[in-house]
């Protein structure tokens, strides 16, 4: 990088900062006060710091040595935004930070934290490291040098109607206050900004992409909550519906309420919330609880009214989606990564109930299609060539749904490789696998995510992310507590559960395979088993390239399941679309023959 880069300088004001405060290094994470994902641009201390701008990851500074780490999804963008120069890149799974650091400390070392900032989960790999000493920091001391940086977000926070909540809040919360009595908790502390939104039947405005308000809240065994915001961002009309049951507090007055907590038992999520809850409330006298955030579980657990908005969103981003699709095989040739993600918005934006994308569209043509979580930019905007893979992973917010699909097509005009045929095939087939499978109640995703991989594994092929993340209902579009991952999880899959079902290939350098549908669970009928089993009721209504489908490899049982989606797509998407659109869905889903 050139010497006018920003980045060595900040990291040399960084460590005479930490000079002056009696440390010798510095742990900094990618997450704010509220600990979720997506933060907004006044908590981003990693990508100001380092130039990383991934979603997930995470820094060490010591006085000589720095390291950036993320995981499979990020490496290859890591090495192309950091300095390497002044920071190693490290995979987070292979090395993680707590082990970097106790290999590069010296013995002795004060290494500062911000306990607002790291949950106890976070901390706790690094209090266990032999001798060096975890100082929690009195202020953020990124915040102290960052002299530009960006204001706190403003947005008022807005009803949710029970049109689309389908439960009401005071429902919502007697059930919370139930269950903390029924495990003899008093209270429990909220940070997960979705959490209150659920809890609460508000949404907002103050994260990209993901409809909250950033807050705070303690929701009580009583069923009453105290909400720690701005008051400005509580119009009057959003305070009626919460309900005299809701008290709002400044955020400044949170130590207050929390210190008055004595001798009360509080739930404290060890991984959503800030380890600075865990030191104020046993300051104060009161027992903390590492129990899970109360609200995770239900709000996962979509209700009826919710189902039934997923499966409305779905099926008018099918259309928008479907559109694209054509738009892209019939006038998109040459277009740029960003011309392609605006025309996509574009025919999402014409339906008045579009409220915005999920997260940022991920459009990668040729090699950027291999960047796991690729971000396209004025600088990177790439056009798309004749003859080579195009990705693009995107979704859509709607009051009733919030969608998330990938789509790999061929830009043609010739014939894929048969070795690109055979790896989509590959892909396709563990998509396939996975959305049909059959499964007792108490199963969690890891007993399923090797479905998914199986037909990859046969060519010693793999991807190195997970194969399927919760999704919210005009939430955000990565929701806990379930996944189907190879990581261990304890969380069993139950119905009204939305998840993605997404397994891909990368190769570095040349392209990106990723094929993405969501999946809602639901029990299985008309089961002779004695035990109750459950199944996946897919969502995405978008097809997939048959250009580079190898129909031998993909087999009999497989070309049955995807004909049979793609004429539930044709079925219910072509009504819907142009009389141009129709023609070409009616190609696209064309039935396809096994030889």
């Amino acid at each position: 990088m050139s010497p006018a880069h920003p980045f060595p300088h900040r990291l040399a004001a960084l460590r005479a900062a930490l000079s002056e405060n009696g440390l010798d290094g510095l742990l900094v994470p990618h997450s704010d006060e509220y600990l979720g994902e997506y933060t907004p641009a006044c908590a981003e201390r990693l990508a100001w710091l380092t130039g990383f701008t991934g979603s997930a990851g995470s820094a060490v500074v010591l006085a000589t040595k720095a390291a950036v780490f993320s995981d499979g999804r990020y490496t290859t963008q890591m090495a192309q935004e950091v300095d390497a120069s002044c920071w190693e890149c490290q995979h987070s799974l292979n090395t993680p930070p707590a082990s970097w650091l106790a290999a590069n400390a010296t013995p002795g070392s004060r290494i500062g934290y911000d306990p607002r900032i790291m949950s106890q989960s976070a901390l706790a790999p690094f209090l266990s490291l032999p001798g060096l000493t975890l100082v929690p920091t009195a202020h953020n001391l990124i915040d102290t040098l960052w002299a530009d940086r960006p204001s706190l977000p403003d947005a008022p926070a807005f009803i949710h109607p029970l049109d689309y909540a389908g439960e009401a809040s005071l429902n919502k919360r007697a059930a919370i206050a139930a269950e903390l009595s029924r495990i003899g908790q008093d209270a429990a502390v909220l940070s997960d900004s979705a959490s209150i939104a659920w809890l609460l039947n508000i949404r907002g405005a103050d994260i990209p992409c993901t409809p909250v308000i950033l807050a705070f809240a303690v929701i009580h065994a009583d069923a009453t909550l105290d909400l720690f915001v701005s008051e400005a961002k509580i119009p009057p009309a959003v305070q009626a519906w919460l309900g005299p049951d809701v008290r709002l507090h400044a955020p400044e007055h949170m130590p207050a309420v929390l210190s008055a907590l004595t001798a009360r038992h509080i739930g404290v999520d060890p991984t959503s919330n800030a380890v600075w809850f865990k030191q104020v409330l046993e300051t104060a006298g009161a027992t903390v609880c590492p129990t899970p955030d109360p609200c995770l579980l239900p709000k996962a657990r979509k209700n009826a009214i919710e189902q039934a908005g997923m499966r409305a969103a779905h099926l008018r981003d099918g259309v928008a989606v479907c559109r694209f699709l054509h738009w892209l095989d019939t006038q998109g040739q040459g277009c740029t990564e960003l011309e392609s993600v605006a025309q996509l918005e574009a025919f999402r934006a014409e339906h008045p109930l579009y409220r915005g994308d999920s997260f940022p569209t991920i459009s990668g043509s040729g090699p950027n299609g291999a960047i796991i979580h690729y971000r396209v930019t004025a600088q990177s905007d790439r056009r798309l060539g004749e003859n080579e893979v195009y990705l693009c992973d995107s979704g859509a917010q709607y009051p009733d749904g919030t969608t998330d699909i990938t789509r790999t097509v061929w830009t043609g005009p010739g014939t894929p490789p048969d070795a690109l045929r055979a790896t989509f095939t590959r892909v396709l087939k563990g998509n396939l696998t996975l959305g049909h499978v059959r499964f007792p109640a108490g199963t969690t995703g890891t007993a399923l995510d090797a479905l998914a991989r199986y037909a990859l594994w046969q060519d010693a092929l793999d991807y190195d992310h997970g194969t399927g993340h919760g999704v919210g209902s005009f939430l955000s579009v990565h929701e806990g507590p379930a996944r189907i991952a190879k990581a261990p999880s304890a969380i069993a899959l139950e119905a009204g559960m939305v998840l993605s079902n997404e397994p891909g290939f990368y190769l570095p350098g040349a392209y990106g395979i990723r094929l993405e549908t969501l999946v809602m669970v639901r029990p299985l009928q008309h089961s002779q088993s004695l035990r109750a089993f459950l199944e996946f009721e897919t969502l995405t209504l978008a097809p997939f390239d048959r250009r580079l489908i190898d129909p031998a490899l993909l087999g009999a049982e497989d070309t049955s399941r995807l004909n049979a989606y793609h004429a539930q797509i044709l079925g219910q998407i072509a009504p819907l679309l142009p009389q141009d659109a129709q023609n070409w869905l009616e190609s696209a889903c064309a039935p396809l023959n096994c030889p």
